[in-house]
């Protein structure tokens, strides 16, 4: 399969930005993994992935292993020594193959770079074929190192429901990152980073969510892909124990400037409605350790 490179829906937002021009968009991010990339892959201890179940629903999940479980074979091609843990909504999905998106973050030098395609399962592992590689800015990772590793991932016993709990409310609330995956037909699916200081994410109800859309690389991926197809995954972590929340929903844009009045830093403001919710613990083997907050993200009010 290969995706389009014409991008409508990245198009429509940048105009609604008052951003980019004509031809915008993000296709000149190539399918080749340039060679700067390929260490910094073979570095990876986790991978952030981004697809979409049998029913539809997309979802955010989180892959782990040693260095070297991420092996680039040739320049677009991607073996990944793991899969989703048992009991996420990723765990089989890849058995036939599906869009994928990919999201290599490296906390502790706040590093990260995004592979779209294509995968499949083979074994224990996933075999992406890219579509889209890009490096991304640092602005609002925070500093985090590993401490150590589990014995292997947890899950198989995941809790689920179609509401918040309280304590997965006060967990959202009190996050400084998460991740979203998005997908639209013909176009592939992404896996995106989202940061600010805790409380940059508003609770507004058992079943609904706020957050606010800063400033960025003007591409819109992410944006892009909710402006044809308002489907969405939510991933937070538990970086001290691995535990990972699940959220499938929709995602939609507010451009009202009042909206985004109320969170500084915003130019506009992102709704989100949870349709299930999947928690599962020491889903992840990291152990995380909080460093530093990055000195882009705004205050919170």
């Amino acid at each position: 399969m290969t995706l389009s490179l014409d991008h409508p829906g990245e198009q429509a937002v940048q105009r609604k930005a008052h951003e980019g021009g004509p031809g915008w968009g993000s296709p000149m991010f190539g399918p080749e993994i340039p060679l700067g990339f390929v260490p910094f892959l073979r570095a990876q201890q986790m991978l952030v992935v981004a697809g979409a179940d049998d029913a539809g629903a997309v979802w955010s999940t989180v892959v782990a292993g040693r260095p070297g479980f991420v092996r680039p074979l040739d320049d677009r091609t991607i073996v990944v020594d793991a899969l989703p843990a048992p009991g996420d909504p990723l765990r089989h999905a890849f058995e036939e193959e599906r869009d994928i998106g990919v999201l290599a973050l490296h906390p502790q030098t706040r590093r990260r770079v995004r592979v779209n395609g294509v995968a499949r399962r083979e074994g224990d592992g996933l075999v992406v074929r890219t579509e889209q590689v890009l490096g991304n800015c640092p602005k609002y990772l925070q500093t985090r190192t590993v401490t150590g590793t589990a014995g292997g991932p947890g899950g198989g016993d995941p809790r689920t429901g179609d509401a918040l709990s309280d304590d997965q409310r006060g967990w959202i609330e009190a996050a400084d990152t998460f991740f979203i995956a998005s997908r639209s037909a013909g176009h592939g699916a992404d896996s995106s980073h989202r940061g600010g200081m805790p409380g940059f994410v508003t609770v507004t109800g058992p079943r609904t969510l706020r957050w606010p859309d800063y400033t960025g690389n003007q591409f819109y991926m992410t944006l892009g892909n909710l402006e044809l197809d308002p489907a969405a995954g939510l991933l937070f972590l538990d970086w001290e124990n691995g535990h990972t929340l699940q959220l499938t929903g929709t995602a939609r844009v507010d451009w009202d400037p009042a909206s985004a009045a109320a969170y500084p830093g915003a130019l506009r403001v992102v709704d989100f409605e949870i349709d299930r919710v999947v928690r599962i613990d020491a889903a992840s083997p990291l152990r995380w350790e909080f460093v530093g907050y990055s000195r882009s993200n705004p205050p919170v009010t």
